[in-house]
């Protein structure tokens, strides 16, 4: 590849000043948002890294598509897909509006909140406590040898702060989109959020969904396609169509600052940046993201 990450990210790292880190989370409020980190994990396994590739901060909504992985192979896609719809949205990823508004009366996908919450809730196990250890367990075999823990801090900090998903939780119960106690749906939830990674890992779990049968516990290529799918067309929040046409890879974003990329056959990509746009991607991620896909010819599903 015919880049330099040192030089990139010198390019890019100015553009953290143009971004907020997120404030609606207390906790995620005290990132610094100077950082920016970045790692490369080639299909053999050979990872790249610069700047804060090593800086721990929490998967937040990175950690949709693994719940839709696990949720998948749990239960198959009719069923997962009887209760959670597979079109994208231009609204923003924790709105209630298209609940009541789309017209089978399901979330529209399953990387908005509303969605997660009930991909969430179908991972099978007898209690919420088995679901979540199911869900990190998935996520440590994808990316062994990768840092993955729970950040305490930052899923107290979204239980206390959290009132519009509770909003979200409350009427998926009403509307048969989970069973349950929305209550611990919403824990099962927050906790999916707080899970703990660095942008090495988010590299490694990049590349375990670009189906080429890495890591302990290997999603079949059926089910990666369908979530690269989802993350092309509704990864980057309301921004997807921009960044579908402008980077041109299947890419989920978190509120942390976090962004998983998949770049199919070949690799997987972390970034960590915390100065995030209006739309709630990192701002300086984006465009390193940009930068990288046009000096290197990345095919898309």
């Amino acid at each position: 590849m015919g880049y330099s990450l040192d030089d990139m990210l010198a390019k890019f790292r100015p553009m953290t000043a143009a971004g907020r880190v997120a404030g609606y989370i207390p906790e995620l409020s005290k990132a610094n948002p100077d950082n920016l980190g970045v790692a490369i994990c080639h299909h053999d396994g050979r990872a790249e890294t610069c700047g804060e590739a090593g800086f721990k901060f929490t998967m937040q909504s990175v950690s949709k598509p693994f719940a839709l992985a696990l949720a998948l192979m749990d239960n198959g896609p009719e069923s997962v897909f009887s209760r959670i719809g597979m079109e994208p949205t231009g609204d923003s990823f924790n709105s209630l509006m298209k609940l009541e508004t789309f017209s089978s009366l399901k979330p529209v996908n399953p990387l908005v909140n509303a969605g997660a919450i009930a991909t969430t809730a179908l991972i099978k196990g007898h209690s919420p406590a088995v679901k979540y250890e199911r869900l990190l367990r998935f996520i440590q075999d994808l990316a062994p040898g990768c840092h993955v823990g729970f950040n305490e801090q930052v899923y107290k900090s979204e239980c206390l702060t959290g009132d519009r998903n509770r909003a979200i939780a409350y009427f998926l119960r009403d509307i048969k989109a989970i069973d349950g106690e929305a209550e611990e749906c919403l824990d099962l939830y927050f906790r999916q959020c707080s899970i703990e990674v660095d942008c090495v890992t988010l590299a490694h779990l990049g590349r375990s969904l670009a189906s080429m049968g890495v890591g302990r516990c290997s999603i079949p290529p059926a089910y990666a396609r369908i979530i690269r799918t989802f993350m092309f067309t509704c990864g980057m929040y309301d921004a997807s169509g921009e960044f579908a046409i402008k980077v041109g890879i299947p890419a989920k974003s978190g509120v942390s600052g976090a962004i998983m990329g998949v770049v199919p056959n070949r690799l997987g990509i972390g970034v960590y940046g915390p100065a995030l746009d209006p739309k709630g991607n990192s701002v300086a991620g984006v465009a390193l993201l940009q930068e990288l896909s046009q000096l290197d010819a990345w095919p898309v599903l």
